[in-house]
């Protein structure tokens, strides 16, 4: 445990961000799982989960939370399920 004022805030600092930051992954986890769902129960209905996925990602990525390149491949490769599925 610190001794010193400022790494004490540094701790208490880094815990609120680490909690904000797993909500965000976590929101993101879930945004995917239910495109991918949506694709697999109705094809033609996914493309509004889908942009929420994309959304979220996006989001996700401007707060730092996940890399660029990260949230680049995700919308990626969920885009492919989506278009796999339409054909």
């Amino acid at each position: 445990m610190p001794n010193i004022k400022s790494a004490k805030k540094r701790v208490k600092v880094a815990e609120k961000k680490n909690l904000r930051n797993r909500m965000i992954k976590s929101g993101v986890k879930t945004a995917v799982k239910k495109s991918v769902a949506a694709v697999a129960a109705d094809p033609a209905s996914a493309q509004a989960q889908f942009s929420a996925a994309v959304s979220a990602i996006d989001k996700a990525a401007a707060k730092g939370v996940i890399h660029k390149n990260t949230a680049s491949r995700k919308k990626s490769r969920l885009a492919a399920i989506i278009q796999k599925a339409a054909k």
